[in-house]
């Protein structure tokens, strides 16, 4: 999430100019960047499990936060289904996932209306597609660039892609954010803030482009600038959304399983957005590659 604040000096020590503990947001970050790389190392699936895992509990937090409005989540089925799709993702690619995906919808609605019909199962239903679509489905991306040639590394580039454009935001947002980019929606992001994530997301695509895809800079230059520039804007849209969603529900945050982020959801948010885009701009320029 791409941080862009704007509050004034004198904030309290703890905490940073973006409202966050910043020590402890840098450690966990740390920490969750070593986990997920070290699941890369040897084989690809205690990723696939760390997957699983951050899906079943964005799926739990979104459960907690809806009943809030008084939508109730089955979380069996949801948490199964996004199991089955992440595995479906990795043994099958995006078919397999797809028809997962199908599969799970089918099951959370029959799941919710056998509990009872009427107008509350059918918005339950409705909360439950959402869920089920904007979790396991969109992570489900993620597994299939893990099913890629060199997929560990293409994840990796991904990762890094959206630790630059955190990174490069939140820099520029406390240096020189002065214009919101949102106001309404969320005030501590400013437009120098997104120019940041532009900056910093590009340069890891062009240095992706050349040591993780192998591709010579003079003539694919290009991709490493769409993926910057692709990363910047969709994380930006991720994390907007989630913040329009925390706003309906009259939360700051998710959860509390990662001090200094918030939840799990505040986490991914920009990254579930962002990972069906990646995917496709990699998918496509391997075919270009190995035409």
């Amino acid at each position: 999430m791409a941080a862009a604040p704007l509050e004034p000096a004198g904030t309290a020590p703890q905490a940073s100019r973006a409202g966050r503990n910043l020590p402890a947001a840098i450690a966990v970050g740390v920490v969750l960047l070593g986990v997920f790389g070290a699941s890369l190392w040897f084989r690809p699936e205690p990723f696939v499990a760390l997957a699983i895992i951050t899906m079943g509990a964005g799926l739990w937090e979104l459960k907690q936060a809806f009943a809030r409005r008084h939508l109730n989540l089955p979380f069996l089925p949801l948490a199964v289904g996004g199991a089955g799709m992440a595995v479906s993702a990795y043994a099958g690619g995006p078919e397999a996932l797809l028809v997962a995906y199908v599969l799970t919808l089918a099951a959370v609605v029959l799941w919710r209306v056998l509990d009872g019909p009427g107008p509350q199962a059918l918005r339950d239903a409705a909360a439950s597609v959402f869920a089920a679509t904007y979790v396991p489905f969109l992570g489900g991306f993620v597994v299939l660039l893990l099913g890629q040639a060199d997929g560990a590394w293409r994840v990796a580039l991904f990762i890094l892609l959206a630790v630059a454009n955190d990174t490069g935001g939140y820099i520029a947002g406390v240096l020189f954010g002065r214009h919101p980019l949102a106001p309404t929606v969320s005030p501590k992001k400013s437009w120098e803030g997104l120019a940041g994530s532009l900056v910093l997301a590009v340069v890891v695509g062009l240095g992706g482009t050349v040591l993780v895809l192998d591709l010579p800079l003079s003539t694919h230059w290009w991709l490493g600038v769409v993926l910057g520039v692709m990363t910047a804007v969709t994380a930006t849209v991720g994390d907007l959304a989630e913040s329009l969603l925390k706003r309906d529900l009259e939360l700051k945050d998710m959860g509390s399983l990662l001090p200094g982020h918030g939840g799990v959801l505040d986490r991914v948010d920009s990254l579930l957005v962002t990972a069906p885009f990646v995917y496709l701009v990699l998918s496509v320029a391997a075919s270009g590659t190995t035409a």
